[in-house]
């Protein structure tokens, strides 16, 4: 890598050259307007609930990890859990005896405790039972943590087998638990502690969609 300094030493005569003109300048394409943002291909950023069954039903229809794939599916509604609080979750923060899951969010989250219903806990057991003595609750054949690009995978092939009319993605099943703990009409800063947001601001874009805000519009 040559320096300014060395660059300026070399001193030499430029041959005129002549270019043919350019579309544009440095100088006009540093002032441009940026393109526009990509919009997503997807209706909607966010699943209703009778989707996420339809995702769990077809997840466990598929290959020898369905119950594991059915699984993650469940927990990352249930908990509103990131790709990446999913594969890090280990043993050591689930109390099956007790009923509690000790979630511990990413991006500087507030972590917190859930308590776990049936249908988690019988999840759960079950993985215990298909994968003994690992560390981390979602791991491969070979007993190795899951990445974050496998559960993308397993989602999105979880949404093509369902039939849901759009890609799917993590994300959505996160964005799928909040908006439907609104519909329920829980309390906004108590849906916040549960998804572990900093910012409020984060969470009201649920509670903005709720159905139940307009529910006594109209009386007839």
């Amino acid at each position: 890598m040559y320096s300014g300094n060395i660059c300026a030493s070399m001193r030499f005569q430029p041959m005129p050259v002549n270019l043919p003109a350019l579309p544009f300048s440095a100088k006009s394409a540093s002032g441009a307007a940026p393109p526009p943002k990509q919009t997503a291909n997807r209706e909607r950023e966010y699943l209703r609930s009778h989707e996420v069954e339809k995702l769990i039903q077809a997840a466990r229809k598929v290959g020898r990890n369905g119950n594991r794939d059915a699984a993650i599916i469940l927990l990352m509604f249930r908990h509103g859990l990131r790709t990446a609080e999913l594969v890090a979750l280990k043993w050591s923060q689930v109390d099956l005896r007790a009923g509690y899951i000790d979630i511990r969010r990413a991006k500087h989250g507030h972590d917190s405790i859930h308590p776990l219903r049936a249908p988690e806990l019988r999840a759960l057991r079950q993985l215990q039972r298909d994968y003994p003595d690992t560390q981390y609750v979602f791991v491969s054949e070979r007993k190795a943590p899951l990445s974050t690009r496998s559960i993308r995978q397993i989602v999105a092939r979880a949404g093509l087998l369902a039939g849901i009319p759009f890609p799917v993605h993590p994300h959505q099943l996160r964005h799928a638990c909040g908006y439907y703990l609104a519909s329920c009409g829980h309390d906004t800063r108590a849906i916040q502690d549960y998804l572990g947001h900093k910012n409020i601001h984060h969470t009201v874009r649920y509670t903005q969609l709720s159905p139940q805000r307009f529910e006594n519009f109209w009386t007839d």
